[in-house]
């Protein structure tokens, strides 16, 4: 499964106008050119979807003076591009509280990916939260994607009903905003998943709607009432 390159057009203007303010405070005052040079090429990988070459250069700075949560966040990502989920969970989940400042659209990027990285975890309630979270900020075009993974996550949680919904949502953004040929695969999966699950969801239905007779065990649905009212018909003990 290949992952998506979506965030390097998102940061591209903001860190060209900021690379270097955004320095922690203590670092700015005494970082050595080369340093400097290496945050500079740092960027630069990262710009170009270089992102474990990029990785390299962001830790080695991180250890040395512990960046600031852009930064940080930008670590992340480069660990999730280098398939490495436990590290993009382990700073993305202490990041994300400290970005609510950052625009709704670049929160909705370090959403997902944390999101994903739990996902393949098998850590379902996690990502539920995160994916959650990103339909909020996100844009019509990308909740497809949130919405297909909720569903497969109640799914893995044995709660068919919810993912029926959720799969429901994803094929209707899909089918609206993401109608692309190459979408077609991902369209005509989530209606076999529909179908599939469908049966199930009719049955939980009818469960809910059936009222049960405590005393005698019976389900009243199927006792015919106005027989026993104008007849007198008794039902024997069992």
């Amino acid at each position: 499964m290949k992952r998506k390159l979506f965030v390097v057009s998102l940061v591209f203007a903001y860190i060209i106008i900021s690379c270097y303010v955004m320095l922690p405070a203590r670092a700015q005052s005494r970082t050595p050119a080369s340093d400097s040079e290496m945050l500079g090429k740092a960027i630069e990988y990262f710009q170009s979807g270089k992102f474990h070459e990029a990785l390299l250069l962001f830790d080695k700075l991180d250890k040395r003076y512990t960046l600031n949560p852009r930064f940080r966040a930008f670590l992340a990502v480069c660990y999730y591009y280098d398939w490495n989920d436990e590290k993009t969970c382990e700073y993305l989940d202490s990041l994300i509280p400290q970005l609510e400042p950052f625009a709704p659209h670049e929160r909705s990027i370090y959403y997902y990916i944390n999101a994903e990285s739990h996902f393949n975890l098998g850590q379902y309630e996690k990502a539920i939260g995160y994916y959650e979270q990103m339909v909020n900020v996100c844009y019509n075009n990308e909740k497809s994607d949130a919405f297909y993974r909720l569903g497969y996550c109640h799914l893995f949680n044995k709660d068919t009903l919810t993912a029926y919904d959720y799969f429901n949502s994803a094929l209707a953004y899909y089918q609206q905003f993401r109608n692309f040929e190459s979408d077609k695969p991902r369209i005509a999966q989530i209606e076999k998943m529909i179908k599939g699950l469908t049966p199930d969801k009719q049955i939980l239905q009818e469960e809910q709607l059936v009222v049960r007779d405590t005393i005698k065990g019976r389900i009243i649905n199927d006792i015919n009432l106005s027989d026993i009212y104008e007849h007198q018909i008794f039902i024997k003990e069992e």
